[in-house]
């Protein structure tokens, strides 16, 4: 059998480069880079897997943007000494032996989380997800595995219920009901971890929960009912989508030892 893994690019760029506290800079931009093609190696070695896929975010407005053009709004930009270089970045790997992939109008957590559905989907193995970014979870329900670099974790379903309180495949309904500063998803307002953990404990689902909210009297059921609509908007945003032509196969993945 196989084994899949999956690497989001800017995931570890962006955490090497803003782990330094120098200011923007060439210099600080390549360092961080080789860190960065350092933290690649590292991974495949660890690993020792027999597909990789290395997905970055292409730049610009995507299908999110379309949907809520605030989307990320508040998020500051990659630095610019950065991204000039993220071309020669990705020569290096691609001399290293692999293959980046980088859709536009989609981000790199669509691009893994379809193309760790379609692996999972074909019994083709394991299925190894390297990033810290929460919405990737999601794909533990699926059958994959997260591993986070920066602290050499693995991170599993009973890993997710202790760090949300909920299991991952209720992850998405749980992001949409909080919300999610970084990306500028607004969730219900005055809701947190917490109580939206309680809420999918009690209800299973946000349908149910809003099902549910016709009766509640106290200012969270009436929170819930004001906000339905931006609540549907929000758990569409924080979906994966996992329909993207992503324009490679298998064998552009495998990895030769």
């Amino acid at each position: 059998m196989g084994r899949l893994l999956a690497i989001d690019g800017l995931n570890i760029v962006r955490r090497v480069y803003e782990a330094s506290p120098e200011p923007d800079s060439a210099e600080k931009a390549d360092t961080a880079l080789r860190h960065a093609l350092s933290s690649f190696r590292t991974l495949i070695t660890e690993h020792a897997p027999s597909h990789v896929l290395p997905a970055f975010d292409f730049g610009g407005t995507t299908w999110r943007h379309a949907l809520y053009a605030r989307y990320r709004e508040g998020r500051a930009p990659m630095p610019a000494v950065l991204r000039e270089r993220l071309p020669a970045f990705y020569d290096k790997l691609a001399g290293f032996g692999l293959h980046v992939v980088s859709v536009p109008e989609v981000e790199a957590d669509d691009v893994i989380g379809t193309v760790v559905l379609r692996w999972l989907a074909e019994g083709r193995g394991e299925a190894t997800v390297a990033s810290t970014d929460k919405d990737l979870h999601g794909l533990i329900a699926q059958g994959a595995m997260v591993w986070d670099h920066f602290k050499s974790e693995w991170h599993d379903a009973p890993w997710v219920e202790r760090k949300w309180g909920v299991p991952p495949e209720q992850l998405p309904d749980l992001l949409a009901l909080m919300g999610d500063v970084t990306d500028s998803i607004p969730g219900v307002s005055k809701v947190g971890v917490k109580t939206a953990a309680r809420l999918l404990r009690t209800y299973g689902t946000l349908d149910a929960i809003m099902a549910g909210a016709g009766i509640l009297k106290d200012t969270l059921g009436e929170t819930l009912r004001k906000e339905r609509e931006m609540l549907y908007l929000s758990r569409q945003l924080v979906e994966l989508k996992t329909d993207v032509r992503v324009g490679v196969s298998w064998n552009m993945l495998a990895w030769e030892k």
